[in-house]
């Protein structure tokens, strides 16, 4: 049984187990939409480069059981050492109190399981579920219709949290191919301040496939920043969707680093709706073996005065393939709008590919935007300069790797954070670096 088959069959059970109902109508709409539309193929535009086959075909529990035996030990390996941070952990899609550690105070903080079924929350829903996320995409409508999991958080006006929040989304003890549909509603209101790190881990040898979404809206002088660390193992198949949604004088930030999962597709939407608006998009990628990570971007400059800035690098090896495709739309009124949007990538081996589309459609015309992409192979005249200093050509090359994708996360300001990333980046590279 094919995957959308399996969707459709078990929908009337899945509603059957909610405690809440109020979005019966709204999910089988969705179900209905995803129905008509059906899994993207390698005929559809968007998917050209990415084939789901290996995702669609398979048969999946749609129903995770609640058992784990997570031990502290692995969950502490999981750790930034953020020992300053609060954490919020998610096992087989419950939200375990005793496995996280939340002092945050003066904010909504809920799962999204229990906000749907507190009907003080009914409101907030009615004004921000599904509001910006695109009903056209299967994946999203597909979320809408079965999402149980995941968190719903609002941080008060001019209400800073200086904890960066880590949220680990685990599956362990399962004995079939499993299914999550993960879901976080993110509320950041005028002058606020909030920063998010989330990160998904499947302990088990069967199939996970998490399809997330995310929406965020940040009103005017609020910041955001959302740092997604995708380090998964190889039974691990992952397809993100975050949409942000701007006010005036903001600032919203999504960095997405990804080493891990066999098949990684991360789409992210920048809806600018104000002046003066701040969007940032950084990501390095670093796989091998027959990996698959496919970056879409797409950011919406609707208002003049306002900046987006895009740096993706990507380090491909064995038989990984990389997509990139990056979207800037300009509408008429969106003058004085700066655009960057850069896309850069090394192969290091023959049977590793690259696709990288970079595109501007502008319609204003006094206007900053600048886009590239570049595909090749290292320096040779910097690696020899290294090898003549008595550096051995692993090294050298392992290096000047590290230097190159270094740059995509100067904006992180969570020092634990980039420390990891750092040694991520070191071990991936097999290289020793100082910290």
């Amino acid at each position: 049984m094919t995957l959308k088959e399996q969707v459709i069959e078990n929908h009337n059970d899945f509603l059957e187990s909610l405690h809440h109902r109020f979005l019966d109508d709204d999910r089988k709409a969705a179900l209905q939409r995803f129905e008509n539309i059906g899994f993207p193929t390698k005929k559809d535009e968007e998917y050209k480069y990415t084939n789901l086959k290996e995702i669609t075909e398979k048969e999946y529990n749609f129903f995770p059981k609640e058992s784990h035996n997570i031990t502290k030990e692995q969950l502490d390996e999981l750790h930034l050492g953020e020992e300053n941070f609060d954490w919020i952990t998610f096992v087989n899609g419950k939200l375990h109190k005793e496995l996280s550690k939340v002092s945050i105070e003066n904010v909504e903080f809920l799962s999204f399981n229990y906000a749907l079924n507190d009907e003080k929350h009914k409101d907030i829903f009615d004004k921000y579920f599904n509001t910006i996320a695109a009903d056209k995409s299967a994946f999203t409508n597909l979320n809408q219709a079965y999402c149980k999991y995941g968190f719903f958080l609002k941080v008060p006006k001019n209400v800073v949290i200086e904890k960066p929040i880590h949220v680990f989304y685990i599956s362990q003890n399962q004995e079939e191919n499993t299914f999550y549909n993960t879901r976080n509603l993110l509320i950041v209101e005028e002058g606020a301040k909030v920063e998010i790190i989330e990160s998904h881990h499947n302990f088990d040898s069967t199939y996970v496939l998490t399809n997330s979404v995310t929406e965020i809206f940040t009103y005017p002088n609020a910041k955001a920043d959302w740092h997604k660390l995708q380090n998964d193992n190889d039974t691990s198949y992952l397809i993100d969707n975050t949409f942000a949604k701007q006010e005036k004088d903001s600032l919203t930030t999504v960095n997405t680093f990804s080493f891990g999962g066999k098949l990684v597709r991360n789409n992210l939407d920048f809806i600018q709706n104000g002046s003066n608006i701040n969007s940032f998009m950084n990501g390095i990628t670093i796989i091998g073996k027959d990996q698959l990570v496919d970056h879409h971007t797409a950011v919406h400059h609707n208002q003049p005065n306002c900046e987006s800035y895009q740096n993706y690098k990507g380090i491909f090896n064995g038989k990984s393939h990389g997509v990139f495709n990056g979207k800037v739309f300009v509408d008429k009124i969106a003058q004085k709008t700066n655009a960057y949007q850069q896309n850069n990538n090394v192969l290091l081996s023959e049977g590793a590919t690259i696709d990288t589309k970079p595109q501007l459609e502008i319609f204003a015309d006094d206007v900053k935007c600048s886009h590239g992409c570049t595909v090749g192979q290292l320096n040779e005249d910097a690696l020899f300069y290294l090898r003549a200093r008595g550096i051995s050509k692993k090294e050298a090359q392992a290096l000047l790797l590290y230097a190159f994708a270094n740059d995509a996360m100067q904006n992180i300001d969570i020092e634990p954070l980039k420390e990891k990333i750092s040694k991520l980046l070191a071990e991936k590279l097999e290289v020793d670096i100082e910290f």
